[in-house]
């Protein structure tokens, strides 16, 4: 039986799947549109890592839950390994936070991917989650490279 559980960024595991989403991010990014945690953000006391692992312990994907205030949350770092890619990871993960963050009392979560074809299959996961298009929030500016998306929780 798979399992979504909060996870250590720095374990092995982690953190090689955390090196191939930063390195996807920079391939089809420029380095002033990455807006990515590193695995040491990925420890601050406002952000907790889930990772999906399954029954044998296989991590499958991971995405974190970030506090911006007391009404609102960002996902941040989400992705699935390619092998593992189509099998409802990302979904299961998104439903997963967004229960935690219900669990927290937050009103809204938000989020930044990528407006680019490499980033279609993303926010098409978001779109089905419920989540649609928004102006940049928190500390976000707008930006060509990138699409903010929100969605409410109550």
């Amino acid at each position: 039986m798979s399992q979504i559980a909060p996870d250590d960024p720095h374990a092995d595991d982690v953190h090689a799947l955390l090196t191939s989403h930063l390195a996807f991010i920079r391939a089809h990014t420029g380095p002033d549109d990455d807006f990515s945690l590193a695995a040491d953000e990925l420890t601050d006391a406002a952000v907790t890592l889930y990772s999906f692992r399954a029954g044998d312990g296989e991590l499958l994907g991971v995405a974190a839950l970030k506090h911006l205030d007391d009404t609102h949350a960002e996902l941040k770092s989400m992705h699935t390994a390619e092998a593992a890619r189509g099998r409802g990871v990302g979904r299961a993960l998104v439903a997963h936070l967004l229960a935690v963050a219900r669990e927290r009392g937050y009103a809204r979560v938000s989020l930044e991917t990528g407006s680019g074809p490499e980033w279609v299959p993303a926010r098409t996961l978001y779109a089905r989650a419920g989540f649609s298009e928004c102006e940049p929030f928190g500390n976000y500016t707008p930006h060509p490279a990138c699409t903010f998306m929100t969605r409410a929780l109550h």
